[in-house]
């Protein structure tokens, strides 16, 4: 499947595209004041400013995961309760306990997703935007231009972008412009100007002229930020040049590890209790462990830019999850479910229904519910101890396993860790 890069991005995402690529093309003119013609440095800014604007939803997507880590040991007891219990009377009776739990706390099933639902489309803009950033970034743009008129101009040069560039920009779909040219040429890696410089050697000067430009825009810490970190590792491993080996190396680890510190940041749903079906909690955990690895595997072969992207997104939201959490433990759960609930009984009143109250249950003190959470944990945790004690005691005996006198020394060890049983067995 070919991938469009138009100059830039068409469908629903235009829009968001549009408003984030004005956002980055100003962060780079700003930095064109202090003389710094940097798009590393851009991105960086960009990402900063961005998680600075969508702050008010994360929020309120953490008081939902808050409200959500509450709610969650009575929403397992009722799950619990039905199970087993299929016929339609009881899955009618399921769904009515289940959204009396969220009507006692004032919140909504689908409460954590409006949040997300608006993040999705900035995010998938944002990769577009990163992607390309020559259509959304004037400055940037401008350093192609003057090649790119000749490169109209000359025979030859739509075949080598199409088969250096491969299916990355659609020329029979976008034709032969100066946009889909621009769109190629951003893709190049020095090994693709190069090659172009020796396919035509009466360019060049302009080529020489543009990758210097470049060099001072794409570069960061080293590294060409079009370059992905693989080529990157390749190219320095060839030339033992180990410093830059390792900044290439690092780009994907610190993406993963950063997407991996952000899942430990999250507020985390109570444990479900010993015994329970805990399908949906293993899958969740088995989720957070392996998409700091996928996202490892993908940020090996994407430019290093999008790396770039990756962990300073991860960074700034981990610097704010950290002060959230502490916003979170310093509020009044209480009062926010008072609060929830009004809100909802005024929407209730606009549409003509009666208010709900709040049931005697959440009138708790929800610091003294965490404490109680947590003392199950602690119960759990000496249970299975004790279990772990008890395996290793018996384990050690010297007689063949399974023969008499190995049975007659645990029941031996038995009494001795007994010793009340045994004196009720005398």
């Amino acid at each position: 499947m070919s991938i469009l890069v138009l100059t830039q991005t068409g469908g629903i995402l235009k829009p968001f595209a549009i408003i984030l690529g004005f956002i980055m093309n100003y962060i780079y003119r700003f930095l064109q004041i202090f003389g710094i013609n940097n798009v590393a440095l851009t991105i960086i800014l960009f990402t900063l400013v961005i998680n600075v604007l969508m702050i008010p939803l994360t929020v309120k997507q953490q008081k939902f995961s808050k409200m959500s880590s509450l709610m969650n040991p009575e929403l397992q007891k009722v799950q619990k309760k039905y199970q087993n219990r299929k016929d339609e009377k009881s899955m009618r009776m399921m769904q009515a306990e289940t959204q009396a739990i969220y009507d006692k706390y004032g919140a909504s099933p689908t409460g954590g997703c409006l949040p997300m639902l608006i993040q999705l489309p900035i995010l998938f803009a944002l990769y577009r935007v990163i992607w390309n950033i020559p259509a959304y970034v004037a400055s940037v743009k401008d350093v192609f231009t003057p090649l790119v008129n000749v490169l109209l101009k000359t025979q030859g040069t739509q075949q080598f972008l199409a088969d250096t560039v491969g299916n990355q920009v659609n020329f029979q779909r976008l034709g032969y412009t100066a946009n889909s040219a621009i769109d190629a040429l951003y893709k190049f890696k020095p090994a693709d100007w190069t090659a172009m410089a020796e396919k035509f050697p009466d360019l060049s000067g302009m080529i020489s002229q543009t990758t210097g430009s470049l060099d001072k825009m794409n570069y960061f810490l080293g590294l060409n930020i079009s370059n992905s970190p693989m080529t990157a590792m390749v190219e320095n491993f060839k030339a033992h040049n180990w410093i830059l080996f390792v900044c290439a190396l690092a780009i994907p680890v610190l993406a993963g590890l950063s997407q991996w510190l952000n899942t430990r940041l999250m507020p985390q749903a109570a444990a479900s209790p010993a015994g329970d079906d805990s399908s949906m909690e293993s899958s969740m955990k088995m989720m957070n462990n392996m998409m700091p690895l996928v996202s490892v595997f993908f940020c090996l072969s994407l430019p290093i830019g999008l790396g770039i992207y990756w962990i300073a997104g991860a960074v700034f939201r981990g610097i704010q999850q950290v002060v959230v959490n502490k916003h979170m433990e310093k509020m009044d759960m209480d009062a926010l479910i008072r609060k929830n609930v009004e809100k909802m009984n005024a929407k209730r009143k606009k549409q003509g229904l009666p208010p709900k109250k709040i049931s005697e249950h959440a009138k708790v003190n929800f610091k003294d519910l965490e404490d109680a959470q947590k003392v199950d944990e602690k119960k759990q945790a000496e249970r299975q101890k004790k279990i772990q004690d008890s395996t290793e005691y018996y384990k050690h005996a010297d007689a063949k396993p399974g023969s008499i006198a190995a049975k007659a020394r645990m029941v031996q060890q038995f009494d001795e860790k007994n010793p009340k049983g045994k004196k009720n067995k005398n």
